[in-house]
């Protein structure tokens, strides 16, 4: 995900996965050599290696299937999404965020998330739970906000244990500073240890209704019609995503694990995606060059 730009982009600054890639960078990704510190994370963070990392093309899967299994999350997708018209704006929406709460300075991460609350603010509306019982849900709310950070919290890093490198101080160092980006969102007192995310991800999946909703999503995430060379290997991304989660997660989800090595192909997928596209991202290279001019920051041992 943090790959945003390798990036095959539109004259309008949007990722086009599948267009011929350009010497620039969108605008967006240029601009986070602006600002007036090394961020929230900076050089040698947890934070960094996992989401500059090429396994987010397969956490960025992982993680959506996984937000399909809170019923008010759900919902609220259901609801207001326009992801079968337009799953590449949604996509190109993540991939900003994500890119400018690693990357960017403090403003501009606080900002970005700032931006994506005003969004949620009127994705309101009602469903019913997994004990048959009509809620209200608010995009907004602290239970969905907590659901959707756990869920992609849970899915980065554990793709990036299966396909990534060495994590600086580990998964628990990842999660206690992408902690950081729930508070921004407005999560209270989110995980900060992998005892703490897993306990938070097994509390929830008990609430979790497999649904109708929840099947077309997945219909959806299996098959998305991407264009170009991203639509060839995406079976590849999605089988891994589905191989490395839970035998319970599956369960929920309706999913098999897949009958050939989805993980091992997945591995040589992103060993040739490292080799076309380089070992850091357009986003990772403007920070560095923000921090740079600033003077420079010791990086975390």
């Amino acid at each position: 995900m943090a790959k945003d730009g390798t990036d095959a982009a539109s004259a309008d600054g949007h990722w086009r996965p599948g267009a011929l890639p350009r010497r620039e960078p969108p605008a967006w990704t240029a601009a986070l050599a602006d600002g007036d510190d090394a961020g929230f994370f900076g050089p040698g963070s947890a934070v960094w290696a996992v989401n500059g990392a090429l396994p987010t093309l397969v956490a960025g899967i992982r993680a959506l299937l996984l937000q399909t299994l809170h019923p008010g999350a759900m919902a609220g997708v259901h609801d207001w999404s326009r992801y079968h018209e337009d799953p590449l704006g949604r996509l190109d929406g993540t991939v900003r965020w994500v890119a400018t709460t690693t990357f960017g300075d403090r403003r501009a991460a606080t900002a970005a998330s700032a931006f994506v609350s005003r969004l949620h603010e009127h994705v309101t509306g009602t469903y019913t739970d997994a004990r048959g019982e009509e809620k209200e849900y608010a995009a907004n709310d602290e239970e969905l906000l907590r659901w959707v950070h756990d869920a992609f919290t849970e899915a980065f890093v554990g793709s990036h244990l299966i396909w990534g490198g060495p994590i600086p101080g580990g998964a628990d160092a990842y999660v206690g500073e992408w902690a950081q980006a729930g508070r921004l969102m407005g999560v209270t007192d989110p995980p900060t240890s992998m005892r703490q995310l897993r306990a938070e991800m097994a509390s929830f999946t008990t609430k979790a209704k497999p649904d109708e909703r929840v099947a077309e999503a997945v219909r959806f995430l299996r098959r998305p019609r991407l264009p170009g060379i991203v639509g060839v290997v995406y079976p590849i991304l999605f089988g891994g995503a589905v191989a490395s989660l839970t035998v319970e997660q599956r369960r929920l989800l309706s999913l098999r694990r897949p009958w050939w090595p989805a993980i091992t192909l997945a591995r040589l997928l992103l060993a040739v995606a490292a080799r076309t596209l380089g070992a850091t991202s357009p986003s990772e290279r403007a920070a560095r060059a923000r921090i740079a001019r600033l003077g420079g920051v010791q990086e975390r041992s």
